[in-house]
Parts: structure tokens; C-alpha cells; sequence
């Protein structure tokens, strides 16, 4: 059995959940609303704040989308309770950032500035000029966003330039003349 499958989600008071006869869930909450279909195999029961996934069988198959429909259930729910947020750090002497409008101009050691334009229900800050936080209610299109912005200039492991998650650790190689 899948442990991250039987494991239940706990609904806030806030959040409210409904399931249609073809799996199309819906989540409303205090950020917004989500709603996205889920495997018509898997089983979604309510009980009071509580939601469970069950599957059928323990054919391969079912396996598989019974642990990731558990997971995007979950991150629905917190995302229109909490939200997510991804933290991205520009480091690199003469790379900054800034907004116009709702529009990210990056200034990364290119010849031109990179611009991005986030989605709906996606919205990005900049605080100082090399710190960018990516927020939204959809995990998948926060994560999406951050992901491509890092992969303008990716962190590069002689000097530790360019942009990098909050938090994460460059792995650094010896240049040329360190024998």
C-alpha cells in the first residue's frame, strides 16, 4: 500500500471541497479556487475535515495514481489556504532585478535584459535587487516559473555565479591552477 496514498488530508475550517461523479474536484478557499480532475479509478470520501483516497486493486496502475492523486489533492489544499512560494538569490557582481508593472526584467550578464511575465494567479516580488520570491496558489506553476527564471543563468560551480533556489548549496570546483 502506498504510505503517501493512505495517508488523510486535513481540510481547514476555511477550505471547502467537492468531488463531482467524474472525479473533477474543485477547492475553494481564502486565496482562491483550484480544481483539476483526478484519476476516475481512485475513491475521494469526505468525512467531516478529512479527505482519503482508496484504489481499487493493487495492480501497478492504480498504485502509481493513488500516491499522486493523494499529493495534488493535498497541495490544492494548501495552496488555497496557505500558498506556495519559491525564493530565488542573483548572485553575481552587476545582476539585479527589478519589476515593471507585473513584468520581471533580470539584468544577468547578457547583452539584453530577460524579461518574464508570470501567469495568472501567479504573481512575483523583488526584494533588494537580487532576491526574486515567486508566490502563487498552484504549486506546480510557482514551481514552473521559478524553475524557468533559474534556468536564464543557472549557478555555475568556479565562481557560484548566477541564480540559485533560496537555500541551496553550489557545489565548487577548483579552477585550473588549483593542482
Amino acid at each position: 500500500m502506498s504510505r503517501v496514498g493512505k495517508k488523510p488530508i486535513e481540510v481547514p475550517a476555511e477550505v471547502t471541497v467537492t468531488v463531482d461523479d467524474n472525479n473533477f474536484v474543485t477547492v475553494k478557499g481564502p486565496k482562491g479556487e483550484l480544481s483539476r480532475s483526478i484519476n476516475k479509478d481512485i475513491t475521494i470520501t469526505q468525512e467531516d475535515n478529512v479527505l482519503t483516497l482508496t484504489r481499487p486493486s493493487d495492480s501497478k496502475d492504480h498504485r502509481t495514481n493513488h500516491g499522486t492523486s493523494r499529493a495534488l489533492l493535498a497541495n490544492m489544499v494548501t495552496g488555497v489556504s496557505a500558498g506556495f512560494e519559491r525564493a530565488l538569490e542573483l548572485v553575481g557582481v552587476g545582476y539585479r532585478a527589478q519589476l515593471q508593472g507585473s513584468k520581471l526584467i533580470l539584468n544577468v550578464g547578457y547583452s539584453h535584459p530577460v524579461e518574464f511575465t508570470p501567469p495568472t494567479g501567479v504573481e512575483i516580488e523583488v526584494a533588494g535587487n537580487t532576491r526574486v520570491v515567486v508566490k502563487g496558489i498552484d504549486k506546480e506553476s510557482v514551481g514552473a516559473l521559478a524553475s524557468n527564471i533559474r534556468a536564464t543563468r543557472p549557478p555555475e560551480p568556479y565562481k557560484g555565479k548566477g541564480i540559485r533556489y533560496e537555500g541551496e548549496a553550489v557545489r565548487r570546483k577548483e579552477g585550473k591552477t588549483g593542482k
